[in-house]
């Protein structure tokens, strides 16, 4: 049975597992690091996952603290894939349909849910990071910010919301 969910919340396709959200997320953005590319491939490719990584070559996602994040049904479903072992870095996927629900920072203080899970209306991305690693070839339009890594921007939202949770880093666990 699909799970009822609010307007604030990250959904599998397939309704068996979700994610309730509080609040606005700290940032929307999109990724073009290498990492982000190849995880999202090989979920397109190994999981038959919808389509992750954008023809530019970019992620889409939204940063939240993890202080307003929970598992509201399915977590059975959640599945951790790593592209190294030892990596800090967790993407975590609902097994139930192959969607990529999130990825988790294991040092940090927010969650990165994949942008286009959010089942209510998604902040459209304010930057582009990490646009070093976009693919050759690729021209990204003025629209939005681009950068070549973390920008100071994004880095000072981070430690604005980590103060705000009274520099906890919460773990999530299913």
């Amino acid at each position: 049975m699909a799970y009822a969910h609010p307007s604030n919340a990250a959904v599998c396709r397939c309704g068996q597992t979700a994610i309730d959200l509080a609040g606005a997320p700290i940032q929307s953005v999109t990724c073009y690091c290498e990492s982000c590319r190849t995880a999202g491939h090989a979920f397109e490719h190994d999981l038959g996952a919808p389509r992750t990584v954008h023809a530019d070559g970019g992620v889409d996602y939204c940063l939240y603290r993890k202080d307003r994040v929970r598992i509201a049904h399915g977590a059975q479903n959640l599945r951790d894939y790593r592209l190294k072992p030892d990596s800090p870095t967790r993407r975590v996927v609902a097994g139930c349909c192959g969607s990529p629900m999130f990825l988790d920072f294991a040092p940090g203080h927010w969650l990165t849910v994949f942008r286009d899970r959010l089942s209510g209306p998604a902040p459209e991305p304010r930057m582009r990071i990490m646009t070093k690693d976009r693919p050759e070839g690729v021209a990204l339009s003025y629209a939005i910010p681009a950068y070549g890594a973390q920008p100071p921007g994004l880095m000072f939202k981070l430690l604005w919301a980590w103060a705000a949770m009274g520099f906890r880093r919460p773990k999530i666990a299913w």
